[in-house]
């Protein structure tokens, strides 16, 4: 089976694409949006085999989307504006589907992914470089904000939410923090008390059971239970430097 994402700022695109995507028996259907940073999220979180993506959108281009795409992404581009096709195929889109798009011509598309789902990527292809940052859903209804690695201090969880804390700004975003630990890069980050995880990179001091931040007097609790890992990814980052 070939998981699948549908990108479309139009709603109804979205159900047509979702509905030939159910009709097609070795597609299975994992998420549909019409919005591409909501998109650009799941897919930093959740591998997908093959997106189904407009190109004329607010926020991120379609065409933008794809330069950012991990490398096992393929790509068939569903658009309403045929100029795009040589952009679309020189950023190695499987196929080109202008709108109004019959069922017929999206399952030649999807055809395509069946032989490159079961390919790997040729062996002298650069590995991308993974993103140093992520966009997170806050409070305000549809918007994503943009969160760089290097910025955050430390997490807070806060029941059904989180707040994110950087030198310069509070980031409020509609997840748990267990999800939020698994999209942040373990070299970095820690959890280290049940409500609380920590960029290593930042600690300056350790107090009893307080871990304290550079540049401020801000300190978070340090929980028994992750004490002893805690000290052992001390050690690790020591050895590195």
């Amino acid at each position: 089976m070939i998981s699948c994402l549908v990108v479309d700022d139009e709603q109804s695109a979205v159900d047509l694409l979702c509905a030939f995507v159910r009709k097609t028996p070795f597609l299975t259907l994992i998420g549909a949006t019409t919005n591409p940073l909501e998109a650009l999220s799941l897919l930093q979180s959740q591998p997908v085999d093959l997106l189904f993506l407009d190109i004329h959108m607010p926020q991120l281009s379609g065409l933008d989307l794809m330069r950012l795409l991990p490398g096992r992404t393929r790509v068939v581009l569903t658009t309403a504006y045929s100029e795009f096709a040589v952009q679309g195929f020189e950023l190695e889109a499987l196929d080109y589907l202008l709108k109004p798009i019959a069922f017929e011509r999206f399952l030649k598309a999807a055809q395509k992914a069946r032989p490159a789902a079961a390919l790997p990527l040729p062996a002298a292809a650069p590995e991308a470089p993974a993103a140093d940052y992520i966009f997170v859903k806050t409070e305000s209804k549809g918007k994503m904000t943009k969160v760089d690695f290097a910025d955050i201090v430390y997490v807070e969880g806060l029941k059904n939410y989180v707040s994110i804390q950087t030198a310069t700004e509070r980031v409020v975003t509609l997840l748990n923090i267990k999800d939020l630990e698994e999209r942040l890069p373990a070299r970095h980050f820690m959890r280290v008390h049940k409500s609380y995880i920590v960029s290593l990179d930042k600690i300056r001091a350790l107090d009893g059971n307080q871990i304290f931040f550079k540049g401020t007097n801000t300190y978070v609790p340090l929980g028994d239970t992750y004490r002893p890992a805690f000290f052992d990814a001390l050690q690790v980052m020591g050895n590195r430097k």
